[in-house]
């Protein structure tokens, strides 16, 4: 039997994520070389190749892409099993903020099991928008931040995993001559997305009702009130969303941040972001 390399698949997707060989390098301590004969020890243990060349870049080819998934899989599977034998004791403090769709629909099992693994570390979460969330003046108030960024390439806070946009609710509102649209409050990057991909394409729409809550929102999408933008991790499994429709303009799609703003609780720090990441990436 023939056994896939850990090594090799963090290697397949550490290239993706980063987006090149030797970036990818730097990040895991490695030479561009060494980078290549792991991939190339890859493609050879599967009998086949995993990129190609577009442009100047070598991106995944259609093997690339199936495998994609899979390896990110089995890196979750590998990491959560190293990381459930070898906890060390944590203690510590660590204020968590993150925006309300992230608090309603992910982190909830997330936190629980960081707990459960780490319970000598006190955690605070309070929920904000992500405007709020990357505010330098807000910054303070938070050890670690998990937020939404539109800068793709943001260099203040580096985006470490990217969603795609969508539409939610009732979709077949969207025939109608006005989209009737359920928000956040002014300062929402979804609402903002929404209203500037609907100005673009020409359509008219108009809010008709703003909560700052996800509990509030779902409930007025399920009550049919509009159709709302949401990142499609966050979508409450209840709700339908769709990427594409001919009635509405596509979204794109948003970065999303971890944010250490303390060295104080350093350690816990470090271990819940390192958990979170590990759990949402």
């Amino acid at each position: 039997m023939k056994n896939l390399s850990i090594d090799g698949l963090r290697t397949l997707v550490t290239v993706v994520e980063v987006g090149g060989f030797a970036k990818a390098g730097e990040l895991l301590g490695l030479s561009q070389p060494a980078v290549s004969l792991q991939i190339r020890r890859l493609e050879d243990l599967l009998g086949c190749k995993l990129f190609k060349k577009q442009g100047q870049r070598q991106v995944l080819n259609q093997y690339g892409e199936l495998l994609l998934p899979q390896a990110k899989q089995m890196l979750q599977y590998n990491d959560a099993i190293l990381q459930q034998f070898t906890s060390e004791s944590v203690t510590g403090r660590v204020r968590l903020g993150i925006p309300s769709e992230f608090a309603a629909r992910i982190l909830p099992a997330i936190i629980g099991d960081f707990v459960s693994l780490y319970p000598d570390v006190a955690l605070e979460v309070k929920s904000r928008l992500s405007k709020h969330l990357l505010s330098v003046s807000r910054q303070d108030q938070f050890d670690l931040v998990l937020a939404l960024n539109e800068e793709l390439e943001s260099v203040s806070h580096p985006v470490f995993m990217r969603d795609q946009l969508v539409w939610v609710g009732d979709l077949n509102l969207a025939k109608q001559e006005v989209v009737t649209l359920v928000t956040a409050p002014e300062g929402c990057i979804y609402r903002r997305r929404a209203i500037e991909a609907l100005q673009e394409s020409g359509r008219p729409f108009r809010i008709v009702y703003s909560n700052a809550d996800l509990t509030g929102l779902t409930a007025a999408l399920k009550e049919g009130l509009g159709i709302t933008v949401l990142a499609k991790s966050t979508v409450p499994s209840e709700l339908t969303y769709q990427q594409f429709t001919p009635h509405l303009p596509t979204l794109g799609q948003i970065g999303i941040s971890l944010i250490k703003n303390t060295q104080e609780s350093a350690h816990a720090v470090n271990k819940l972001a390192e958990f979170i990441a590990l759990r949402l990436g």
